[in-house]
C-alpha cells in the first residue's frame, strides 16, 4: 500500500496550512518539527518520521535537544542538513528561553541560583563549574566559568575562584557546577571543595552563601542542607 504524502492530505490537516489557518498553537511537535524537515522518507511522511523521532526521545523536547548528528542518522530521510535545522531550532529555542528569564538582581535563596544557572547547565554533557559573584546586599555582579571537565568531573582551582571575587570586588559567592550523569548528589571531591572555598573565603572577607550541584531533574544545595 503507497503512503498517503502530506499533499495529498486534506487542507486543514497539512502542519504548513493547519499553522496559517489555526495558529502555532494548534500543531503538535511532530507536525512543527516536520514543518522543518519539509518531507520524510518514501515510506513516511515527515509527520510520522517525527513522530518516531519523539518517541525514540520519550517525547521530550529536552531530551532530542541533547541529540547530535549520531542520533538522528538512524532514521531514514534525516541526513545532516534536515538534523542540523532541527538542531538549529531547537538551539534558538534553548536561547529564547534564556532571554525571557531575566537575570534576577538579587538573590536570596538557593532556587533563585538555579533559576540563572539552569538554562545554561541542563543540556550539557560535560561538567563545567561556574561561580556567581554578589556584593554586599546579594545583587549579582557577575556569573563566571570557571573550567569545564569531562563527561564526570571537572576542577577548580581556589585561587582561580577567589581572584575573579577579588577583580570584581565581590563580597560574597556562590558555586555552582552539574552532574550530566542525572544525580545532583555531591561527591566527595565536591565537599571538601566546598570546606577549602569557604575557609580561603573568609580570610579575605567573602562568604560563601552555596554550592549548588545541578542536574536534569533538580539540584542539591549546601546551604539547603546546612553544610555551609
Amino acid at each position: 500500500m503507497n503512503k498517503l504524502t502530506i499533499s495529498q492530505w486534506a487542507v486543514e490537516d497539512r502542519p504548513r496550512e493547519k499553522m496559517m489557518l489555526k495558529g502555532s498553537e494548534a500543531l503538535s511537535d511532530a507536525e512543527l518539527l516536520a514543518i522543518l524537515i519539509g518531507s520524510g522518507n518514501t515510506e513516511e511522511s515527515a509527520v510520522t518520521l517525527m513522530q518516531r523521532v519523539l518517541a525514540a526521545c520519550g517525547n521530550d523536547l529536552n531530551q532530542l535537544a541533547k541529540w547530535d548528528l549520531r542520533n538522528f542518522k538512524h532514521f531514514k530521510g534525516l541526513g545532516p542538513a534536515k538534523s542540523i535545522t532541527i538542531m538549529a531550532a531547537l538551539e534558538l529555542g534553548k536561547r529564547r528561553k534564556q532571554q525571557e528569564r531575566p537575570e534576577r538582581k538579587a538573590v536570596r535563596c538557593s532556587k533563585d541560583i538555579y533559576d540563572i544557572f539552569q538554562p545554561l547547565l541542563c543540556d550539557l554533557p560535560h561538567e563545567e563549574f561556574w561561580v556567581l559573584l554578589l556584593n554586599q546586599a546579594c545583587i549579582v555582579i557577575d556569573k563566571v566559568r570557571i573550567s569545564i571537565g569531562a563527561i564526570d568531573r571537572t576542577t577548580a582551582d581556589v585561587r582561580i575562584i577567589l581572584r575573579e571575587a577579588l577583580l570584581q570586588r565581590a563580597t560574597q559567592l556562590a558555586m555552582i557546577h552539574n552532574h550530566p550523569s542525572g544525580s545532583p548528589n555531591p561527591g566527595t571531591d565536591d565537599r571538601r571543595l566546598t570546606h577549602a572555598i569557604k575557609e580561603a573565603a573568609q580570610w579575605m572577607n567573602i562568604r560563601l552563601i552555596d554550592h549548588l550541584v545541578l542536574s536534569d531533574g533538580g539540584f542539591f544545595s549546601f546551604a539547603d542542607e546546612g553544610l555551609i
